[in-house]
């Protein structure tokens, strides 16, 4: 699968971490799992993401030029969405990954979402999804629930609303950690609760008091699930997905795991559907980006070789390093920076989009707490793009472009 250890304390760790985990709530952040190259076989990753800076990184000032008034209350950001999202046009987006603390102030998680939401705008973007853990005891559990870096409903009220603020169109995701799941074998996509109808029964309560904080906030949609291979064809998601849409009247979605979807149908009965697009493409790094969109069309065209309208690249990325075309999800690896081959990578994924038609693409992913300007470290993960100056000119030029969009979504 896929990705996604976003533990700030671990962020320069390249190796897996175990933890013990004796029951609700549990500890730790997301750890995901990638694929390696040539294979389909998972395997863990730690933080692909910078570690946590406490305030803004610029002091009371935000990037914008806004500064907090008096009472920690943070001003109106400066700068607004220049062409707000519309159905039928491209979503262009990104992953903010969230580990919420709760000792975090009200006013902090405003401030930082607000600065995040001041550098999305600033790369064209006019979609944001905003994925977050939550938490299950094992692979065969039927219980699963919010834990210690859960957002609050609360919280998650205030982030939406300060991205709305901004125009962005928002997405909610949340997405199971992979502590509890004896990693690398186990991950997300294969777990075996013993009780699958007791298994969705908890997955609806947990899920009820964010599809009404989506709600409130104007989400435009609700990802009901992420990479849950072994789940997918299940009769109880019809259930779930009804119950969602009595709490929540935007559109509901499912993220599938690339390998899932070219092998055949994913069984989720959602109108949208996500893909989460870590396709290997064996090229050299010096590689034309017309090859990349040949690689990634040779994946795609095991599904079909016609225009994609109703398919959103949920995730997409890679790491600026040698050798990442091989095995783009894999976070593991540490070798030599290579910020052209990532910039490459989003240049190709950008036309693929285009050219298929498909309703847009989320780059995986930016850390909620991070200072998004800051240049990435040498000790963190190669996989960021924010303060990679030739990614972030790809990512402008792609989000800028007069590709109309899909479309209207057609009738399933």
């Amino acid at each position: 699968m896929k990705k996604r250890s976003k533990v700030p304390l671990l962020a320069v760790l390249p190796v897996t971490v175990t933890s013990l985990v004796l029951g609700l709530p549990f500890v730790v952040g997301d750890h995901p799992l990638r694929w390696t190259a040539g294979s389909l076989k998972p395997i863990l990753v730690t933080n692909d993401s910078p570690p946590a800076r406490s305030g803004t990184g610029d002091g009371t000032v935000l990037a914008d030029g806004s500064g907090a008034s008096a009472g920690g209350k943070v001003s109106t950001p400066a700068r607004k969405v220049d062409k707000p999202w519309k159905p039928g046009g491209p979503e262009w987006g990104v992953q903010i990954f969230w580990e919420d603390k709760k000792e975090h102030s009200e006013e902090y998680i405003e401030k930082k979402a607000r600065e995040q939401a001041d550098y999305l705008v600033g790369l064209n973007a006019n979609s944001v999804a905003v994925s977050f853990p939550f938490y299950t005891e094992g692979r065969t559990s039927t219980k699963l629930a919010a834990g210690r870096n859960t957002p609050t409903p609360e919280h998650l009220d205030t982030v939406l609303r300060v991205f709305h603020e901004a125009g962005l169109r928002t997405t909610v995701r949340p997405i199971l950690d992979e502590a509890a799941l004896n990693p690398p074998e186990g991950w997300r996509g294969n777990i075996k609760p013993t009780d699958k109808d007791a298994w969705f029964t908890s997955y609806e309560a947990f899920l009820a008091p964010y599809l009404e904080s989506a709600q409130r906030q104007q989400a435009a949609t609700f990802v009901i699930g992420t990479e849950l291979n072994s789940m997918e064809g299940q009769p109880a998601w019809n259930a779930l997905i009804a119950a969602a849409e009595r709490r929540f009247k935007g559109e509901v979605s499912y993220d599938a795991n690339w390998d899932n979807y070219v092998g055949g149908r994913i069984d989720v009965p959602v109108n949208r559907l996500g893909v989460d697009a870590y396709f290997p493409v064996k090229v050299a790094d010096d590689a034309p980006v017309e090859q990349l969109v040949a690689g990634w069309n040779t994946w795609l065209d095991k599904k079909t070789k016609d225009a994609l309208p109703r398919v959103v690249l949920a995730e997409a990325g890679i790491s600026a390093m040698d050798g990442a075309y091989h095995a783009p999800g894999d976070f593991y690896a540490r070798h030599q920076v290579n910020p052209k081959v990532q910039a490459n990578w989003y240049k190709a994924v950008c036309q693929v989009v285009q050219r298929r038609r498909m309703a847009g693409v989320y780059w995986w992913s930016i850390y909620f707490d991070s200072s998004p300007k800051a240049a990435p470290k040498e000790e963190e993960s190669r996989f960021n793009f924010a303060g990679r100056p030739t990614t972030e000119q790809e990512i402008r030029s792609c989000f800028g472009s007069a590709y109309p969009g899909p479309g209207p979504t057609p009738t399933p």
